[in-house]
């Protein structure tokens, strides 16, 4: 969790952090025995949709408006006592959700376990148990031990954030208004509106990682054919993305690379994106930066992750976690000494990673 919410913080998606992990000195029986510990995480606040079921399924209407208050003046304070403050409520948690869920998938990570009790109000990333990253760019990528039939999948994850939100307005009907139907029919309609702000959200972030700007289709259809690319010629997604840096510069040789004996099927989509490039006004070398600064080179990768983790547990040396750990704090910054840290899991490595719930 220390891991993975800090390569988060510095990938600048809102998220929870840890404060503190103390060791208990008890073991924990989960799939096998683990040393046990405490984990102290601070946030905006820990209300989930969750809790808000908590009270729905009780049918505590009161309790319900009491939490829903304090949620409004600590999250969108700007509605506090407005008549349709519950529905404004469930707006601004409609929105921050569907810009956090792009921005995860933007830089390749998948949650795990997007159960209502894991997704917040004031849309940050809580609960990091069988999280990961991807390493080659599959939507149906999945890495959580208990997620057997791909619900949580990468690809899933806005369709799943959307499911949370509409049991988040069904637990806050009474609140919306006390006509039942007309509490569905405003309900209905602001969590249909995910979906749009979604895709709005996705295609920015997709945009921002090509290096251009626009929202016409020829820049949707780039984006698209160079996610299909990946995907078919299993390419890692963030080197991927990275090497459009280079490529801005002239050097198309480090991206060219990650396809391998595929490159040919890359070189169409290519001399397009080159084109495109090319008919906006910023330069080759401002480009690049910018595309230095959106695309990271370090993520909290499978076997480095699971290197630190290991010597942590088995050896009481943290040395390898603590080194990790100052490499995806600046995710953007390449150097020579940090080469490996940027390097792809092994195949075999991914190919049977399974990630556990660690509560």
């Amino acid at each position: 969790e220390v891991l993975m919410g800090e390569a988060m913080h510095a990938l600048g998606i809102p998220t929870t952090r840890a404060l503190a992990a103390v060791a208990t000195g008890q073991p924990v029986q989960r799939e096998r025995v683990l040393p046990g510990a405490i984990l102290t995480r601070v946030a905006a606040s820990h209300l989930r949709v969750g809790t808000f079921e908590f009270f729905a399924a009780r049918q505590d209407t009161a309790q319900l408006q009491r939490l829903a208050d304090h949620a409004i003046e600590r999250h969108d304070p700007q509605w506090a006592g407005a008549p349709d403050r519950a529905l404004r409520l469930l707006d601004g948690v409609i929105e921050r959700q569907a810009a956090l869920v792009a921005a995860w998938m933007g830089v390749g990570f998948i949650h795990g376990v997007m159960n209502t009790d894991n997704m917040t109000i004031s849309g940050e990333t809580i609960d990091y148990g069988p999280c990961a990253f991807l390493e080659h760019y599959d939507p149906a990528a999945v890495f959580s031990s208990i997620d057997r039939h791909g619900r949580y999948a990468f690809g899933r994850q806005p369709g799943i954030a959307q499911w949370n939100l509409a049991r988040l307005a069904s637990a806050l009907l009474p609140l919306i208004d006390a006509d039942a139907d007309r509490a569905t029919e405003l309900a209905t309609a602001a969590v249909q509106g995910f979906a749009p702000r979604f895709e709005a959200h996705w295609r920015r972030v997709l945009h921002t990682k090509l290096g251009c700007v626009g929202t016409d289709a020829e820049l949707h259809a780039l984006a698209d054919e160079y996610l299909a690319l990946l995907q078919a010629h299993r390419v890692d997604f963030t080197l991927a993305f990275r090497g459009l840096a280079d490529a801005a510069l002239g050097n198309d040789a480090p991206l060219t690379a990650l396809f391998g004996d595929a490159a040919g099927a890359l070189a169409p989509w290519l001399q397009r994106w080159h084109r495109r490039c090319a008919a906006e006004p910023a330069s080759p070398a401002d480009r690049a930066t910018a595309l230095r600064r959106t695309n990271p080179i370090h993520i909290p990768r499978h076997h480095l992750v699971e290197a630190a983790l290991s010597a942590a547990e088995e050896h009481n040396d943290l040395q390898p976690f603590n080194t990790l750990l100052q490499v995806l704090k600046q995710p953007n910054v390449g150097s020579e000494a940090h080469a490996a840290f940027a390097q792809p899991a092994p195949t075999e490595a991914t190919a049977c990673y399974k990630t556990f719930c660690g509560t």
